[in-house]
């Protein structure tokens, strides 16, 4: 099941911010995340907050959620005052393609009524490509979308049973090059690495596949084992192996050669892009610590330094809204020395990298010593940025707890 909300303070019934959060809103970027919480199936590594048709019965369903999310951008809209034009939207999931392409058409328009596009918006969806078609890209694109999202996960058949995905192996690519045919120029596919029977060759399949999409963008995880999933039950078994930390950074290292052989370059740590106008602009924002308004059930928002999150049952979701509540149902604010350190572990990820000044001086004293090690750019640090080297990616997470 979907992974348990943070500890916070509760959120204020009406949701309500600090009026230091609101100030400066509008100088920095604004986005806005829709999270669309319905899946078909359940694949037995997701803890992401989804629920099937079977598991919702008729406590709630599509319609109620999108009238919930029409109530919450319209609350979001108020609570913000003269709310900033929307520069970024990404619908995620769940599966927002199960909504067909006039579903997805009712949530953009929505964004828009409530507040507004920005002239050159980038507006994203993730898309599930068993449920896609020429048809629902070409709509999608009228709609006003900009750029796709696909999850590919492995071109290997074995490796997508033991994830419990249900497309064929072959769909995400014609998915991509549909999407490309009838206008989208930013096209991603999602690769999942490292799942417990993935061969070397595999891996490489999946590369090839990549390739043959003739996308600009690529997203690659190493598989993480969740607590609460069917596959960390499985692993607790004995069933299947922990994914090895070694073997990960190997595979890493191919991904990163080969997407450098196609010319798509890192821009963050998992993420490769062939020019910087295809770079996802949206998770650019929630990784340069800009403001965010997470709508629909689980969602996240982050404004002015105040970090909150709704309800995570849709059916709870709407009733709360009905009523005119918020459907937050906890907050934190963060201090100062808290913000810090997360722009350390965010920035740091970036291969802008980070300026040396945000660290205290314990911290540059470890950036010089990183750096000594090979886990920092000397150059870069000599100009007074933390720009992690090939070998710093694959430690990314230690050189942060070094500098922090």
């Amino acid at each position: 099941m979907p992974s348990a909300l943070p500890i916070g303070d509760p959120a204020p019934p009406d949701g309500s911010l600090p009026a230091a959060a609101l100030a400066g809103l509008g100088d920095r970027p604004f986005g806005v995340y829709v999270h669309v919480p319905f899946c078909a199936t359940r694949c037995g590594y997701c803890d992401f907050n989804t629920y099937t048709a079977g598991e919702l019965g008729t406590s709630a369903s599509p319609a109620s959620w999108l009238e919930g999310l029409r109530r919450e951008l319209d609350l979001a809209a108020s609570v913000l005052g003269t709310p900033p034009a929307v520069e970024t939207v990404f619908v995620g999931g769940g599966t927002p393609s199960l909504l067909g392409s006039a579903g997805l058409g009712d949530v953009l328009d929505a964004v828009r009524s409530s507040f507004g596009l920005a002239p050159g918006a980038e507006v994203t969806t993730e898309s599930n490509p068993e449920s896609t078609s020429p048809e629902f890209f070409s709509a999608i694109r009228d709609a006003g979308y900009t750029r796709v999202s696909l999850g590919m996960q492995s071109a290997a058949r074995h490796v997508l049973a033991l994830l419990d995905r249900v497309h064929t192996p072959g769909r995400p690519v014609a998915a991509a090059q549909e999407a490309r045919a009838v206008g989208f120029d930013h096209v991603n596919l999602d690769l999942i690495y490292g799942t417990p029977g993935e061969t070397i060759a595999d891996l490489q399949s999946s590369l090839d596949a990549v390739y043959s999409a003739g996308v600009d963008h690529v997203s690659a995880y190493a598989l993480i084992v969740e607590e609460g999933t069917a596959l960390a039950r499985r692993v607790r078994r004995g069933e299947l192996p922990m994914p090895d930390d070694d073997v990960l950074a190997d595979k890493y290292e191919l991904i990163d050669a080969a997407m450098t052989a196609q010319g798509l370059r890192w821009y963050e740590v998992s993420n490769w892009a062939a020019s910087a106008e295809a770079a996802c602009r949206h998770n650019l924002l929630y990784w340069q610590g800009a403001d965010w308004w997470g709508a629909g059930p689980g969602a996240h928002s982050h404004v002015g330094g105040v970090r909150w999150w709704n309800v995570k049952h849709p059916a709870k979701y709407a009733e709360l809204l009905a009523t005119g509540a918020s459907p937050a149902v906890g907050r934190e604010i963060l201090a100062e020395d808290d913000r810090r350190v997360e722009r350390v572990l965010l920035e740091l990820r970036l291969a802008t990298g980070l300026p040396l000044d945000v660290l205290d001086a314990d911290g540059q004293a470890e950036a010089k010593t990183a750096a000594a090690d090979g886990l920092l750019d000397q150059t870069a640090l000599d100009q007074g940025r933390c720009v992690l080297t090939d070998r710093g990616r694959l430690l990314a997470d230690a050189v942060v707890r070094r500098l922090t």
